[in-house]
């Protein structure tokens, strides 16, 4: 539970409560200057009262702040000033005090209402982008638009709280009864978007600034998705399409929006003047970190839709396994106890795509490092004489020997063997294909993040790509091995190490 939640409460409690809180504190404090008086001033002890201020002022706001600072002022001179009983204010203490009592109910109030409304606003866009997900699904995946429009006006008077809303596929113009919001698509006329006459100012340029231009987005994309599927169009290219949609919506309703709301935080975070320069300097680090997070994302999704296409051919060049490794770990920045290398010497030359397949050593190592529980990463490559002798038994990655045992230690052979083998919880049998699937995140690792659910999907992709396969072994709560097995080309065209 968040420390000083109370402040990010959209609406404070009832008056009434208020009230009753700020009487009962004012009396608290009454009570606890008593015993304070055997060890200070009288006089210095008025601080106490502004525990009461500050709380009340925090919870509902400057009016009861106002009212608890003045209560505060009127029990401390009445009960603990002399002359004791009377209420005199004519002594210089009495009105700083009030004073005192009045400026931190006016400045904590002030904050208090200002984190309200951040966090009004911060609850507004959330919805907001929860039914920009909402409303993609219903309006990109249904086969028939016109069936769907009244699920997704619906769906969207229900979030916004409208009385009514009604999405038509034609111009419609408004009337007492009803608000009419044209939707276009440059000066093209897609439709119009109805909502009850007695929709508030506020709701209306939040429909207007906010709402109508993703609906345009979302009803363009729409209409060109039933055209394409009303025109006559080969299979595979719509197949193609709607899996790049369907991996832009899933992405769009979580894995970018939260590095974006981490970069907006920190941003606006930055520019307020009572940060230090520690503080600033930690905003600017996780503006970095998010940033650099949003990249790969989008690289995923690049190379993702690259890869269901069908447009990733590789380009092949005679290239070292003990490069690619070292180049992947080069990308990750890697810390020289994050990763345990085991490269045999005069390792063959492998005909692959560099680029494409230091991109699935840089995908499954950085999953192996997420979900290593702080354990260093053992990275093997050596050369087998059959896919048999390479895969004896799934790999205990507790202990670095099992995993040199499943590979065969004889001469170089027809292919080569890259294992990574992480020391973490492991993953279940049922699990073992599904962790190559795009989106599926099997868990939680320790450091809290999950990943986008592309890079092994992407990893797999690329390396099928290159002629090669992509497995991964593991018992549970023994770590996990993910096995790169690349066939050796020996014919004339292989070139002298």
């Amino acid at each position: 539970m968040r420390p000083f939640g109370f402040l990010l409460a959209t609406e404070p409690p009832p008056r009434r409560t208020g009230v009753l809180v700020a009487v009962a504190a004012v009396a608290l404090c009454t009570l606890l200057i008593y015993p304070l008086k055997q060890i200070a001033a009288v006089v210095s002890l008025g601080v106490v009262y502004l525990l009461a201020v500050l709380i009340v002022s925090a919870i509902w706001g400057a009016w009861l702040g106002v009212f608890t600072a003045v209560l505060s002022a009127a029990a401390f001179n009445f009960f603990h000033l002399p002359p004791v009983g009377q209420f005199d204010i004519s002594g210089s203490g009495n009105w700083v005090a009030l004073v005192a009592f009045l400026v931190a109910a006016a400045i904590v109030s002030s904050i208090a209402e200002v984190t309200r409304a951040r966090t009004r606003d911060a609850e507004d866009r959330r919805r907001e982008a929860d039914l920009a997900a909402e409303m993609a699904r219903l309006l990109l995946r249904g086969d028939n638009l016109a069936e769907a429009l009244p699920t997704a006006a619906a769906r969207l008077a229900h979030a916004l709280e409208l009385s009514s809303a009604a999405i038509e596929m034609e111009a419609v113009e408004g009337d007492d009864r009803r608000v009419a919001f044209p939707l276009r698509e440059g000066t093209t006329r897609l439709g119009t978007l109805l909502v009850g006459a007695d929709t508030s100012e506020a709701n209306l340029r939040r429909l207007q600034e906010r709402v109508v231009p993703a609906l345009e987005g979302l009803l363009s994309a729409a209409l060109e998705r039933e055209g394409l599927l009303g025109g006559v169009v080969e299979t595979a290219a719509l197949r193609r399409a709607d899996t790049v949609k369907t991996a832009l919506l899933r992405a769009v309703s979580h894995d970018l929006r939260s590095p974006l709301t981490a970069i907006s935080a920190a941003g606006e975070a930055v520019g307020s003047p009572s940060l230090s320069q520690p503080e600033r300097e930690e905003m600017a680090a996780v503006i970095q970190e998010e940033t650099r997070r949003l990249s790969r994302l989008v690289d995923n999704l690049l190379d993702l839709s690259r890869l269901e296409a069908g447009a990733a051919e590789p380009r092949r060049e005679w290239t070292s396994v003990e490069e690619l490794i070292r180049a992947a770990l080069g990308d990750l920045a890697a810390g020289p106890d994050e990763f345990s290398l085991s490269i045999d010497r005069d390792m063959p030359l492998v005909s692959v795509d560099p680029v494409q397949m230091e991109r699935a050593l840089v995908n499954v190592l950085e999953n192996a490092r997420r979900h290593s529980g702080g354990h260093p990463v053992s990275v093997r490559a050596r050369a087998v004489r059959s896919l048999a002798q390479a895969r004896r038994r799934p790999v205990a990655a507790g202990g670095g020997s099992s995993a040199e045992e499943s590979e065969d230690r004889g001469p170089a052979g027809d292919r080569v063997i890259v294992r990574v083998v992480d020391r973490g919880p492991g993953i279940p049998p049922a699990q073992l294909e599904r962790v190559f699937e795009p989106f599926y995140r099997a868990g939680t690792p320790a450091g809290g993040h999950r990943g986008s659910g592309l890079g092994l999907a992407i990893a797999r992709g690329f390396t099928e790509a290159n002629a090669g396969s992509l497995h991964v072994e593991s018992l549970p709560g023994q770590g996990a091995a993910f096995v790169f097995e690349l066939p050796l080309q020996q014919s004339r065209e292989e070139p002298a190490r």
